[in-house]
């Protein structure tokens, strides 16, 4: 049974925040956690059989430092970001393993908190063995006495072998003075399964990302869904890219945009390499007040054999909807809400409940703060 989680020095204003980014200090419904707060590890285990949550540090020494994983899927010259990240003398972050066969019903937790340092740096690899299921939510959060701002630069490398699942729930509650370079990739193999999941639906000064997923093995599936909301002064770079490259692989991603007033723009690139492989790509985005969304869907298909799809809307709240509701009873408050929430409302398919519980709290905080 995993014991609960003591941090010092947390106030309650932000032991709420970490709990807004789906990070349950109790433990009550996880089996494992990794909690980093600024560069300094409070937490990292699991008490499921056959999983391990280690620190980088830890991990490099017991693995013989991950000659086949550490840097393979994302380059450390792939910008300044990575490079940064690599030329760190003592690397932080986490290694999850899952070994062969093994799987998880209570979701790990990892938790990045960005307290009182300008600069957090993580390194992250997730490996599902042959036959495993793994299924992780992060939280990445900030703490009320942030002052003049920070970044957060994060690296993770999935790699998701012969029949095996990973599901990774990202829930960002930063604020309006942080700035986020997450930077991802990922390799599925012969059957497997990878599910991203974003969401951000509170004040960030800029997050910048573009995960890429390259399916090398027949038969496997990728699957990105987002969940975005830019306030006034957010800018929001989001996307994500799908290199079909087996018989047989397939994927979907899934965007849902919306801006107060901050921009957001929203990109989707699927690669179709080989014949018999599908993708589609969807982005829809609502303005609800002056802002900027910007949705760029790329679609490359380069043998016969590969069908691929896209579509992008943007547009405003239909009256109609809002005055059909209104006629039902609600103010004009109410039925806002109520589309609204219903236009976020992405079921993900094969997602634990647990993670899906998680996504539709987050919706519901952003709900009770007005959207």
């Amino acid at each position: 049974m995993s014991q609960p989680v003591n941090l010092p020095k947390l106030s309650k204003t932000d032991q709420d925040r970490l709990a807004q980014s789906g990070i349950d200090l109790t433990m009550k419904n996880r089996c494992g956690s990794y909690l980093q707060m600024d560069q300094d590890i409070f937490h990292a285990e699991c008490t499921q059989e056959g999983i391990e949550v280690l620190s980088y540090k830890k991990a490099m020494v017991m693995y013989d430092g991950l000659k086949d994983y550490a840097w393979k899927v994302v380059s450390p010259e792939k910008d300044e970001i990575t490079k940064y990240v690599a030329a760190q003398k003592d690397p932080k972050g986490y290694v999850i393993i899952a070994h062969k066969g093994s799987n998880n019903i209570f979701p790990i937790q990892a938790c990045l908190f960005l307290g009182s340092e300008q600069i957090q740096h993580v390194h992250n690899i997730i490996i599902a063995e042959e036959g495993a299921e793994l299924h992780i939510i992060s939280g990445c959060t900030s703490g009320e006495h942030v002052g003049k701002g920070g970044f957060h630069l994060g690296v993770s490398e999935f790699y998701v072998k012969k029949n095996a699942k990973i599901s990774f729930t990202m829930i960002h509650n930063w604020s309006e003075n942080i700035e986020v370079y997450p930077r991802s990739a990922s390799v599925v193999e012969e059957n497997g399964v990878f599910l991203s999941n974003y969401v951000c639906m509170q004040p960030v000064k800029k997050v910048q990302m573009y995960p890429t997923a390259t399916l090398k093995g027949a038969n496997s599936v990728a699957r990105f869904s987002s969940i975005v909301i830019a306030m006034p002064g957010s800018y929001m770079d989001l996307g994500s890219r799908t290199v079909l490259d087996a018989p047989g692989a397939s994927t979907e991603i899934i965007t849902r945009a919306i801006t107060k007033g901050g921009t957001i723009i929203s990109r989707g690139h699927i690669n179709g390499k080989v014949a018999g492989t599908r993708g589609h790509l969807e982005c829809k985005g609502l303005i609800l007040r002056d802002g900027i969304i910007y949705a760029i869907p790329e679609i490359e298909g380069s043998v016969v054999g590969t069908e691929l799809s896209h579509e992008a809307a943007v547009g405003k709240l239909a009256r109609d909807e809002i005055e059909y509701l209104m006629s039902r009873g609600l103010d004009e408050n109410e039925a806002t809400a109520t589309i609204i929430r219903g236009f976020l409302d992405v079921k993900i398919s094969g997602l634990p409940e647990a993670l899906q519980q998680q996504i539709d709290a987050s919706i519901d905080v952003a709900e009770k703060s007005g959207f």
